[in-house]
């Protein structure tokens, strides 16, 4: 398993004052914008953002599946973005256990609100760092991601073949997958990278209507085009 596994710890990683305060609506100049900057100084202080990926190959694939390693996952759109691939980057990013253990006592809403967005911008980068990374050792080509629990095609459930496919992310970075099936830290992402000529984004397949996160408008004829069986 651990064959071209590879872990990222040592990232340099920073926040940006006035873009974190612009989205938060948060004045720098107010006792809610130095109160927030105490918070930003002490988890660069703390902060330990990881990553950790390795390469796995397609063994065998069928309607609305494909066995990774020995590992199925069961997912109509995955199969068919997988149809002209033999390998992926199976993945996990995280903001940190430090991160958490820092915004641990952190009782008031408003920051625990400020908290999560810290700590999701950690995991912005390090989640970058790794993609940069897989891009400069291997020079992928041009690459698509799906994440388990991001389309209803491809379940929260399908984590268990993924954290399979990973081995044992806990003792290499951290990375605890619950029983519920969401991960700790809650700011972490695990998916799979591929080769796409394509090109996919989740997003394309998903109503939702408000997603701060959207990264592609929804396509709901992409579905029936592409993904819907014959």
């Amino acid at each position: 398993m651990a064959e071209q596994a590879y872990v990222l710890k040592e990232i340099p990683c920073s926040i940006d004052r006035l873009k974190l305060a612009k989205r938060l609506h948060v004045d720098l100049d107010s006792a809610d914008g130095r109160g927030l900057m105490r918070m930003v100084n002490d988890a660069e202080v703390e902060a330990c953002p990881k990553a950790y990926y390795r390469i796995a190959y397609i063994d065998a694939r069928g309607e609305g599946w494909v066995e990774i390693d020995g590992l199925r996952f069961n997912s109509r759109v995955l199969s068919v973005n997988l149809e002209q691939a033999n390998r992926v980057f199976a993945f996990a990013a995280t903001c940190g256990v430090e991160l958490d253990r820092l915004f641990r006592g952190v009782t008031d809403l408003l920051e625990s609100f400020w908290a999560d967005a810290i700590k999701e911008a950690f995991l912005r980068q390090v989640f970058s760092a790794m993609n940069r990374h897989i891009e400069e050792t291997f020079k992928p080509g041009k690459t698509s991601v799906m994440s388990p629990g991001s389309l209803e095609d491809w379940p929260i459930t399908q984590q268990v073949p993924l954290f399979g496919l990973l081995g044992d992310v806990e003792a290499e970075i951290g990375l605890e997958l619950l029983d519920s099936l969401l991960m700790r830290p809650t700011k972490s992402i695990s998916g799979l990278r591929f080769t796409t000529e394509t090109g996919f984004e989740s997003c394309q397949l998903c109503p939702r209507e408000v997603c701060e996160g959207r990264r592609a408008p929804y396509q709901p004829e992409l579905m029936t085009h592409r993904y819907q069986r014959e």
